[in-house]
């Protein structure tokens, strides 16, 4: 029985995005990429996920301080060959250099919104409301 991707990413997967994940935060901490933008700007990486073959790599990035992210974003992906190139000592156990695509990590933008709905006035009497019920 062979595995669908809506079971979610394998060990493997998860194992080889998280060596990505580290080995990209060296590269962006160590200040390789020259550009103005991004060496201006702290970089979080917050989770690498892999395609099921290993050969592509989605980095989901968190300027931090930046007055444009999508700016940062785009130029992190204007050089993705070279910093692809500089991960090659990093992961020199893998057979193939993935293929880096940088986005945009929104999950702390959505994490604030529903811990800004659950804070709300209607949210608190609904929750009021049923602990009375019980």
């Amino acid at each position: 029985m062979s595995r669908t991707q809506k079971d979610g990413p394998s060990q493997r997967q998860l194992r080889v995005g998280e060596q990505v994940r580290h080995a990209l935060s060296t590269v962006l901490q160590r200040g390789e990429v020259r550009d103005d933008l991004v060496e201006k700007t702290v970089i979080s990486v917050s989770e690498v996920r892999m395609s099921p073959d290993l050969k592509i790599a989605t980095a989901f990035v968190s300027p931090l301080g930046a007055a444009d992210d999508a700016a940062v974003v785009s130029a992190l992906n204007q050089h993705a060959r070279f910093i692809r190139g500089r991960l090659s000592p990093e992961l020199r156990q893998m057979k193939y250099m993935p293929e880096v695509r940088f986005r945009l990590d929104t999950s702390y933008d959505n994490m604030a919104r529903i811990d800004q709905l659950l804070r709300s006035p209607e949210v608190a009497r609904d929750l009021d409301h049923e602990d009375k019920e019980d």
